[in-house]
């Protein structure tokens, strides 16, 4: 990536609004068009929103988006029609025992209504408040129940792949157990036994870093210093590592680059919740100082790799390792080309990885790391500089989606091709518009001089113990 040193946040001040513009149409038009009785938008083929059968997953995306866009711009309109489908609709997935999903759909709307309370955006209501707060409390327990053990202390969340599986992913979605253990909940399993969801989280947290990061100390012919396995292998009869695998890569000895944008972000958000958390919470976890220095090398090492083998506008191809790059030459030297015959780039990527550059910038600057802190934060404004730039911030009134170009799952051949080309390009997906409309209100608060808004909540916040 080719770094833009003099990028300021007020330089994005004009794309921004372009977005919460282009935004506020496209939600509107999927309220009139999208048939949600055939399952959760999940990408868009030929420019509309459709459902794929595999796990639901993004339902919380969808009606996330429209309290952002409340947040951003205060159109109560998207607050109350949010309101209404997440009463209606957000049930199933507090108690859905059968995906490790819950911090992408359950934080996005319980959490972001009970975020929006707290800051004072919407009126404080006891009974409302305690409704998101059992939400949320179901939920990280129902996720924390998905466990595998790893000896003693250790074990991590599985996927639905089975118990045999250790996804990237997951690491953003531990939100979920990081708010209900704020709510002052646990997770309580045979003859009463109490299980700390801080534990929990720590304990995946610290399998992720272990298993599903590499540090360039050897421990494979492809150890390169902070490539990513999408997934890890366990043999659940005694809980050894078998062997590092790919469900949407290329391979697992390649980097798919969105489960690569899951860690940067995942780790950089569990690094600001720590300094929510008190020490004495932390002891039985392995204490704060090891916690902090496990989830920062995670951190660091994966912003560094996005940085390195991502192409100079800071929008990645899908996986580092995909074929086709070697077509391309020097494609780390110029701007990503989304429309090349090659290989697809995968603008939801960007939209993650982006983020969380921008919090690991913020989170090592206040510990005073000047230099390291203004790398990363001038990588994410790069970042979003093109990603809210056409051709990728959709205009079009008939596309649903708002960021283009992104790729769902490649190797199963899932993403639509436009006639006359040969790799997928020109789609939305729902992760995608999510993610980049979370980093829009990040750069809109910092542009008001503002609190950007976290998942979890600050301790005079903690209401429900």
């Amino acid at each position: 990536m080719k770094i833009d040193d003099a990028l300021k946040p007020h330089h994005l001040a004009p794309l921004l609004a372009r977005v919460w513009d282009a935004s506020a149409a496209k939600l509107r038009t999927m309220e009139r068009e999208v048939d949600d009785t055939k399952g959760s938008p999940v990408f868009t083929v030929g420019g509309k929103y459709t459902a794929r059968g595999w796990t639901e997953w993004t339902q919380g995306f969808e009606f996330g988006s429209m309290l952002l866009q409340f947040d951003a711009t205060g159109d109560a309109g998207f607050l109350d029609r949010a309101r209404r489908q997440i009463v209606s609709r957000m049930a199933s997935h507090v108690t859905h025992f059968g995906v490790h999903d819950h911090g992408f759909n359950n934080v996005s709307t319980y959490g972001t209504l009970l975020r929006l309370m707290n800051e004072g955006r919407i009126p404080e209501n006891a009974w409302e408040r305690r409704f998101y707060e059992l939400a949320l409390k179901c939920s990280g327990a129902v996720q924390a129940r998905r466990w595998t053990r790893l000896g003693e202390r250790g074990g991590y969340i599985y996927s639905f792949n089975g118990p045999h599986s250790l996804f990237a992913d997951t690491i953003r979605s531990c939100r979920a157990l990081a708010l209900a253990h704020q709510l002052g909940h646990a997770y309580m399993g045979e003859n009463d036994r109490r299980e700390s969801l801080l534990d929990r989280l720590v304990a995946h947290a610290a399998a992720t870093a272990k298993f599903n990061v590499y540090y360039g100390e050897g421990r494979d012919a492809y150890d390169v210093a902070g490539r990513v396995a999408h997934e890890s292998i366990f043999n659940v009869n005694d809980g050894c590592y078998r062997c590092p695998s790919s469900q949407q890569g290329f391979s697992p000895y390649s980097t798919w680059t969105r489960g690569l944008a899951w860690i940067m972000c995942g780790f950089a958000e569990q690094l600001e919740f720590l300094g929510e958390v008190a020490d004495g919470e932390l002891a039985e976890a392995g204490g704060r100082e090891a916690i902090e220095r496990l989830f920062e090398r995670a951190a660091r090492v994966t912003c560094d790799f996005y940085i390195a083998h991502t192409a100079a506008d800071g929008i990645p191809y899908w996986d580092t390792g995909a074929p086709g790059l070697a077509s391309l030459g020097d494609y780390r030297a110029r701007p990503a080309d989304p429309f090349n015959e090659f290989e697809p780039v995968d603008s939801s990527a960007a939209a993650i990885a982006a983020q969380g550059l921008l919090r690991l910038g913020r989170y090592t600057e206040a510990r005073g790391d000047a230099e390291a802190g203004a790398r990363y934060r001038q990588a994410a404004l790069t970042t979003a500089r093109a990603l809210f730039s056409e051709p990728y911030l959709s205009l079009d009134p008939a596309q649903h989606g708002l960021i283009l170009h992104a790729v769902y799952h490649r190797p199963n051949g899932w993403d639509f091709v436009p006639r006359g080309r040969r790799v997928p390009c020109g789609e939305c997906s729902m992760w995608g518009d999510y993610h980049a409309r979370e980093l829009a209100l990040m750069l809109h608060r910092m542009l008001r001089k503002e609190k950007t808004p976290s998942f979890f909540l600050g301790k005079k916040e903690e209401t429900g113990r």
